[in-house]
């Protein structure tokens, strides 16, 4: 199999796994009676940047998008795929092959800068959700939320590393 798509194929199959496995946790938290991002407020942010608004006093308050559920779920998707492009971009396939857990970890770590500092300030959170009743609580909840993504990176491509490779 041509590399370009070895790698194409692993980084939407890597994305896709460390999303899903992010996803069951949420999940998990939810039943636990902890909040976690509603995808649909991610939907309505995206969905009001082409008027030009990218930071919003309180997303919940502000106007409804439509699809906005569908919007924010697509993209919280797309960004676990581009994460795991990160991933293979810095570790290579050859990590994706034969995938060991501190680099998911790593990059896992590294991806919560965007919640952190991008997306929490742009939905009026505040940086580190400096602007919420509980910042040290929300700030750790995405640390491990991330912490969690990479270890379904990790998984998934433990799990996908001998059938891509049979492809080969």
């Amino acid at each position: 199999m041509n590399e370009k798509i070895e790698f194409a194929l692993r980084t939407l199959a890597i994305g896709v796994g460390a999303t899903l496995v992010m996803d069951a946790w949420a999940f998990l938290l939810r039943r636990l009676g902890v909040p976690s991002l509603d995808f649909a407020l991610l939907g309505r942010w995206i969905g009001h940047l082409p008027e030009g608004r990218w930071v919003h006093e309180s997303i919940a308050r502000a106007a409804p998008v439509r699809g906005e559920a569908l919007i924010g779920w697509s993209a919280h998707y797309a960004i676990g795929i581009t994460f795991s492009a990160l991933m293979l971009s810095t570790f290579g396939l050859r990590w994706a092959r034969s995938p060991s857990l501190l680099p998911a970890l790593a990059i896992g770590l590294v991806t919560v800068v965007a919640p952190l500092f991008i997306l929490q300030p742009a939905l009026g959170a505040g940086i580190a959700s400096s602007k919420t009743a509980a910042p040290l609580f929300n700030s750790m909840k995405s640390v491990a939320t991330h912490t969690v993504f990479g270890l379904g990176m990790y998984l998934a491509a433990l799990s996908t590393s001998s059938l891509v490779s049979a492809a080969r």
